[in-house]
């Protein structure tokens, strides 16, 4: 997938999902590759993707690898009496640890992984610049488990200061949390079947049962 391919992606899923999200304001998007952390003008917002996923390619040895630590930095700011935002976006690039280089390389996105980005973006807008409940952020990683090792000298973002978690560590909270809920779930599905209506007739009728025979035995001994 090329670059520009994966601007146009961007932009489109973005204007799509602020067209329902927010349809009253106009919005837009702009790529700018020298964005800064932290560094804001009057009025905006920042918000900082630290585990998207994606795929890069070495223009110079045509290398090829996956990346969960891919960091991407968006800059927000809506005038509210105009109804128009802006965003400006800038994803961190990674050096290609095969051959050297000291070419800087971009990633590129699944549509699917786009679009859950864009989520994200939105339920931080909605904080940020509408004062709203954006709900919960969806996390994105590129291979589960991820077994490699993040080497921050071929990360820009590292190099730039952005300290980012390993997603390892995140995808084992995330794993145990979700077993311990699915244990507790099974545990309560067991106790509602065990006093479901069904089994409360099987065992009313195998309690009677035991009832019949224990009187039959009785009378018949007494017999």
């Amino acid at each position: 997938m090329s670059t520009s391919l994966t601007t146009c992606e961007w932009k489109k899923v973005f204007y799509e999902k602020m067209e329902v999200a927010k349809p009253a304001d106009s919005w837009e998007l702009i790529i700018d590759p020298s964005l800064k952390p932290n560094e804001l003008g009057p009025g905006w917002k920042q918000y900082l993707e630290q585990h998207a996923s994606g795929r890069f390619h070495c223009s110079w040895c045509w290398h090829t690898w996956q990346s969960a630590n891919v960091v991407i930095l968006f800059h927000m700011y809506l005038d509210r009496t105009k109804h128009v935002g802006s965003v400006r976006m800038r994803v961190f690039k990674q050096l290609c640890y095969q051959c050297g280089t000291s070419r800087l390389d971009e990633s590129s996105m699944l549509e699917e992984n786009i679009e859950g980005l864009v989520d994200n973006l939105i339920t931080s807008l909605r904080e940020q610049c509408y004062d709203e409940d954006g709900g919960q952020y969806r996390i994105h990683v590129a291979s589960r488990p991820d077994k490699g090792v993040h080497r921050s000298e071929f990360c820009e973002a590292c190099q730039e200061g952005i300290v980012h978690w390993k997603p390892s560590e995140k995808l084992l909270e995330e794993d145990a949390a979700y077993a311990d809920a699915s244990k507790r779930k099974f545990q309560a599905g067991f106790i509602y079947n065990f006093f479901s209506f069904r089994w409360c007739l099987f065992w009313g009728a195998l309690c009677l049962v035991i009832v019949y025979l224990h009187f039959f035995r009785g009378r018949s001994i007494f017999l």
